[in-house]
């Protein structure tokens, strides 16, 4: 009765304000507040300690289905969880959330999808204080995603910063937010609020919007704009900044050099502008930033950064959710036990796929019970989630978080979108020849070759194949072949177009395949399908062009902008060192009528 009587006042407590999310919080009201907040904490009070502290951890689970596992998958839950489905993990553990990954095999299509996020609200309904989950996923779009085909892929931050459109970004997010919502998913880690002024960054790059703080600001509050009208929370990451590092805190823990008046001046803005905005969730950064915490501790464990600067210098009340728990940057100075009790002292609210659920749970539990961890200082974060899960529509009628992707998730009216918004983002880099736009009207035989990075999905590419078949349903003769074959392959064509993907300094066979097919003496038009740094570390080309991502939506606007189908608008939103400045970006001009 304990389980029904909770969820039922969880609902009485959102009222009609649980099928509004955009509307749910008056204008100016802090992030922290919510209508009925008396009822949702006499919810809080009534849950059992083991249930508060499941409230707190978003952990992954194994399998396409939340009761019937591939026989691979319940034996990873059992000798990680000791239960074999998915469902018994929620219950076991209480869980607040669960986060989706495609190599925990969750995310197969938008049906599978439905069907496991349905059966994981059922598990949590039957179970506990039957508060319904926050099902969750790393859906920036562009290099990260979870999600693929036939869901809608749109152009990740740094294709949206060169096309320099907040509408644009809003319209991408919320198309991505309302698809999210058709499977069940209401939190969204995204949009990454980094600034990227380190073109050796090895985690963030074309993650980030850009190196321009306030250009920055503007796009990633205009995606939680786009994520939160669409009834998915927004989780603006890394704070206090992961742009300027040359450590990936998955493999290390990296050490952010900024002076406190750097920060201000290039992390903080955006930031500061999602907090303005509403932003439902704030992720943390493993990484240490000795100007504002000396420390040495990651700022996801560091008190001053998270309550002191977060909190209180920019009044952030809502959500705050650590970055994934087992990676090696939040467990090298301490042990997975302590990790969720200092990140929680620290002031985080959601601890995120922590590496060892039982023993975390434990030892959160063994600090409440100690009195390390005061039951009012769980209270306050569970009260946060409960609030976080009333603005999106989860605590109220038991249908707003039903999973309904038919009809929705890949919609022709999304994909267009998508395509829309690509159109803008490709930026043309060079072209003194005056090579492109390629004539597509005569039929020029065209080679694609160069590097076929892994489809972020899955679902998408390969590249070069891609580009290709795109050249040529635009009236050119493409074929795309492998680097190997590619110098012996290249005379005779009007053009070889070479794809590089972040290409390192000093010699690369990158380096080698480009000046090879340079000396062929074939046109050779670099067309850098991740980082834009690419043309710095090649021989100068006789047209380079920047994609930002390697996705099908990208291959296509690159396609277009080759021909002339579009003319290029897209500005670069980084510098390229010793290249080109910040905003460079060239056109063609306009067709003579």
């Amino acid at each position: 009765m304990a389980a029904v009587t909770a969820a039922g006042a969880a609902s009485a407590a959102v009222g009609s304000h649980g099928s509004a999310p955009d509307d749910a919080r008056p204008p100016g009201e802090p992030l922290g507040r919510y209508p009925d907040r008396a009822r949702l904490r006499a919810v809080v009070a009534r849950m059992s300690p083991a249930e508060q502290v499941g409230q707190l951890f978003v952990s992954r689970v194994h399998g396409h289905s939340a009761t019937d596992p591939d026989p691979v998958d319940a034996e990873l839950n059992l000798a990680q969880f000791g239960v074999r489905t998915a469902a018994e993990v929620v219950a076991r553990y209480h869980l607040g959330g669960v986060v989706y990954f495609g190599w925990a095999h969750n995310t197969r299509d938008p049906q599978q999808i439905a069907g496991l996020s349905a059966g994981l609200q059922r598990a949590a309904a039957g179970t506990g204080a039957g508060i319904p989950l926050l099902l969750s996923v790393d859906q920036e779009h562009g290099a990260v995603a979870r999600i693929g085909r036939p869901a809608t892929l749109l152009p990740g931050a740094m294709a949206l910063g060169a096309g320099g459109s907040t509408a644009d970004a809003r319209r991408a997010a919320r198309v991505a937010g309302t698809e999210l919502a058709a499977l069940g998913i209401r939190q969204d880690y995204a949009p990454v609020a980094d600034v990227n002024v380190n073109p050796a960054n090895p985690v963030i790059g074309v993650r980030s919007f850009g190196s321009d703080p306030r250009a920055v600001a503007a796009l990633a509050a205009a995606q939680v704009r786009g994520y939160q009208g669409a009834g998915v929370a927004a989780t603006a990451k890394h704070f206090p900044g992961h742009g300027d590092t040359e450590t990936d805190s998955h493999v290390g823990l990296p050490v952010m050099r900024h002076t406190r008046a750097q920060w201000e001046e290039l992390d903080e803005p955006p930031f500061r502008a999602v907090v303005e905005a509403g932003v439902d969730a704030v992720m943390t950064a493993h990484i240490v930033f000795p100007a504002l915490d000396p420390s040495g501790d990651p700022a996801t464990l560091s008190r001053p950064i998270v309550t002191g600067i977060l909190r209180e210098r920019l009044g952030f009340g809502g959500v705050v959710v650590t970055d994934a728990l087992d990676m090696a940057g939040v467990r090298q100075k301490y042990g997975d036990e302590r990790v969720p009790v200092l990140a929680l002292k620290a002031g985080c609210d959601q601890l995120l796929n922590a590496p060892d659920l039982a023993l975390a749970q434990r030892g959160v539990l063994a600090a409440v019970e100690s009195g390390e961890l005061t039951r009012r200082r769980i209270e306050e974060s569970v009260l946060r989630i409960l609030e976080l899960k009333a603005r999106r529509g989860l605590l109220g009628d038991p249908s707003a978080a039903a999973a309904r992707g038919d009809g929705v998730v890949g919609r022709p009216a999304h994909l267009a979108a998508a395509d829309e918004i690509a159109a803008a983002t490709t930026t043309l880099l060079a072209n003194p020849r005056g090579l492109l736009p390629l004539d597509a009207a005569a039929g020029p035989r065209l080679l694609v070759t160069g590097t076929d990075p892994v489809s972020p999905t899955g679902t998408t590419g390969p590249p070069t194949t891609v580009l290709a078949r795109e050249l040529t349903a635009l009236g050119c003769r493409a074929a795309a072949v492998a680097p190997d074959r590619a110098v012996a392959a290249a005379p005779g064509h009007a053009a070889v177009l070479v794809c590089t993907y972040n290409v390192p300094e000093g010699e690369s066979p990158q380096r080698a395949l480009v000046a090879a097919l340079i000396a062929t003496g074939v046109p050779v038009v670099l067309v850098a399908i991740r980082n834009p740094y690419d043309p710095a570390r090649l021989p100068e080309c006789a047209a380079e062009v920047a994609t930002y991502c390697w996705t099908d939506v990208e291959m296509r606007a690159a396609a277009r902008v080759l021909t002339g189908a579009v003319r290029p608008a897209g500005r670069l939103p980084v510098p390229v060192p010793g290249r080109y400045p910040l905003g460079h970006g060239l056109s063609y001009p306009p067709v003579a009528r």
